[in-house]
């Protein structure tokens, strides 16, 4: 394979997996029982996160392991001004990657924030997406 077969692969194995955050966020907002809000936020969270991973990796730039939206979306936005928006979008979604996680750290969420959330990682994805060469999206 050669090496940039291997990077339009590894940008939709990221892209493919903000997808499906997307739809299980998506999922469990139209879930018939209720309290999986903390859940709709953390796959939130997790869709942004992997949508910012694909557009860097499109860049070569490395990405180390971690689920900071804020220093992300610097990196995105130093490639492409036009995401500064959506990257200041995105970095308050940051603590959803743990927030609700654990016991003991902090209220449930409300539906109408895990909306938000859900809304706010739709509109990442597709700023990113429309950014991508046909052959690098899933």
């Amino acid at each position: 394979m050669s090496p940039e077969d291997a990077r339009i692969k590894d940008v939709q194995a990221w892209l493919s997996k903000a997808g499906l955050d997307l739809r299980a966020a998506a999922h469990e907002i139209s879930a018939p029982e209720e309290g999986l809000w903390g859940d709709v936020m953390f796959h939130a969270q997790q869709a942004a996160e992997k949508a910012m991973k694909a557009f860097l990796a499109w860049h070569d730039v490395p990405v180390r392991k971690t689920h900071n939206l804020e220093e992300l979306g610097r990196q995105c936005v130093a490639l492409d001004v036009t995401l500064g928006t959506f990257a200041d979008q995105a970095a308050p979604l940051t603590e959803y990657a743990w927030r609700f996680r654990y016991p003991g750290e902090s209220d449930e969420p409300v539906r109408e924030e895990a909306e938000q959330a859900l809304a706010v990682a739709r509109i990442v994805y597709e700023a990113i997406l429309t950014r991508m060469p046909p052959e690098a999206r899933p």
